[in-house]
């Protein structure tokens, strides 16, 4: 009988478990936080909270959730059948990794007390404090003042970081088949610290920079979640290079389907859930959500056509995720016919980019960039235009066609156009760096050898068909 060789344990594996453990450890003996006058002055108390609206959150948490099960078989069905694996595996992994850092110190980075910067008399923040909720601390069940007033302060933190767990894993497809696991791991990670965190607070935050300071209309994250993911995506294409082998025909479609189908389900959760209520604009949120998809996988498909391509089931489930794509900032605040106008424009624009020919030379895997990015980007631009004010802000006007007292808002437009240049830079930017950081501590890229192989042997010895070939020792 042959023995089976004993596979080498790595030092940074070794570190990676050891890194587990202390927190494992310092989470066991973190002391309970007691509730000081400062701190209870934020929060509301048990009567405030509505048990219709906390069931809908819970819910859409739920749902929320689903969505990266659901991104795992969208983005498996289309790679080649030796990356099948590690390529669901890349998203499946976020549950587990933001998850933990998200308690540890990311909902704190995304939602605690402001590092603010002055802007003449004011202040605005551009960062939570990583300490004022590390570990959970004062995250309970008495409802926040300012965030999400009639839901349990600890729901509103599980909604939250179910959106911090697909942003990473949405920027995967960019780099399919040849990014190394750990670097991958250890990428996402600073992710979240160094980016999501601090673009999360900025906009959603009530005292945020870009929700503040420059009126950044994102009820469910567009800016936050689909611009970061999209720009983040890019510059991994940029820094990993092409594929040795790109070109390859989607393995599994119906695993595509499938994951599209897990995706819309899911986004009703991501966007109507995002009004924190079982209410009237969850409701509007729903609708718009559901038109501006369907608008948008039927144009994709007609696009196609007319340009010469077959109608396809790939197609239609693209389409129909930009759509998803595109509503997400303005889901409650347009109108059911304007979301028709979301998912057709959006589709029009982002095919045109997924075709481009030098997104084709840029080799960006699954197009993440021109469907996740060029959506965010649309529709930040079309809620800036469109985006309805509630009855607190007709005074002051919300976008470019419901401006100040009924007027054309241009500088609401200018200080949005100028917001999503600084989103750009600094979500495009940061991820270079951090792609060029992680690159130092441990190479982004798999040998030639291991991406010949197919990553799903190379780095987990798992494959799809485990009869058609031998296990790597």
């Amino acid at each position: 009988m042959e023995k089976t060789r004993p596979m080498k344990i790595e030092k940074r594996w070794i570190a990676s478990f050891a890194l587990v453990a202390l927190v494992s450890t310092i989470a066991l003996f973190w002391p309970e936080a007691k509730q000081t006058p400062e701190m209870l002055q934020n929060f509301l108390t048990d009567g405030a909270i509505n048990f219709s609206d906390t069931a809908w959150v819970l819910t859409s948490s739920c749902l929320v959730f689903l969505m990266t099960p659901g991104l795992s078989f969208f983005y498996g069905g289309m790679v080649g059948k030796k990356n099948v694996i590690s390529t669901m595996l890349q998203s499946f992994i976020c549950m587990g990794v933001v998850s933990l850092i998200w308690v540890v110190l990311g909902f704190s980075l995304s939602f605690g007390e402001s590092i603010t910067i002055t802007i003449g008399e004011s202040e605005y923040g551009i960062v939570g404090n990583p300490f004022t909720y590390n570990f959970f601390n004062y995250v309970g069940t008495l409802p926040h003042k300012e965030m999400a007033s009639t839901i349990p302060f600890i729901l509103f933190a599980i909604f939250q970081m179910k959106f911090a767990i697909i942003t990473p894993a949405i920027v995967t497809g960019s780099f399919a088949e040849r990014m190394r696991f750990i670097s991958y791991m250890i990428f996402i990670s600073l992710f979240v610290i160094i980016i999501y965190g601090p673009l999360c607070h900025m906009v959603w935050h009530p005292q945020g920079l870009l929700g503040n300071y420059f009126g950044v209309k994102d009820f469910a994250g567009g800016t936050v979640v689909h611009m970061s993911a999209g720009f983040a995506a890019l510059a991994g294409a940029i820094i990993l290079g092409k594929r040795r082998n790109a070109g390859h025909t989607p393995t599994n479609i119906p695993f595509v389907l499938l994951g599209t189908g897990m995706l819309w389900f899911g986004w009703f959760g991501f966007n109507a859930g995002s009004a924190f209520g079982s209410s009237g604009d969850a409701a509007i949120a729903f609708i718009t959500t559901n038109t501006a998809s369907a608008a948008a996988m039927l144009t994709w498909i007609f696009f196609d056509r007319i340009n010469g391509r077959k109608v396809s089931a790939l197609g239609a489930c693209i389409g129909a995720v930009v759509g998803l794509v595109a509503i997400t900032p303005a889901a409650g605040f347009v109108t059911v016919p304007e979301a028709i106008f979301f998912g057709f424009m959006t589709a029009i624009v982002s095919n045109s980019v997924v075709n481009w020919k030098s997104m084709k030379r840029l080799d960006d895997t699954l197009d993440v960039f021109a469907c996740h990015g060029v959506g965010g980007i649309m529709g930040m631009i079309l809620t800036a235009i469109f985006a309805h004010p509630s009855p607190d802000e007709i005074t002051d006007g919300v976008s470019l066609l419901h401006g100040p007292n009924g007027e054309l808002g241009w500088g609401i437009f200018g200080h949005h156009m100028a917001a999503l240049v600084l989103v750009s830079i600094f979500t495009f930017g940061g991820a270079w760096l951090l792609y060029k950081i992680t690159d130092k501590i441990i190479p982004l890229r798999v040998s030639e050898e291991a991406e010949d192989m197919g990553l799903d042997l190379s780095q987990h010895d798992e494959q799809m068909d485990p009869e058609s070939e031998t296990s790597i020792e």
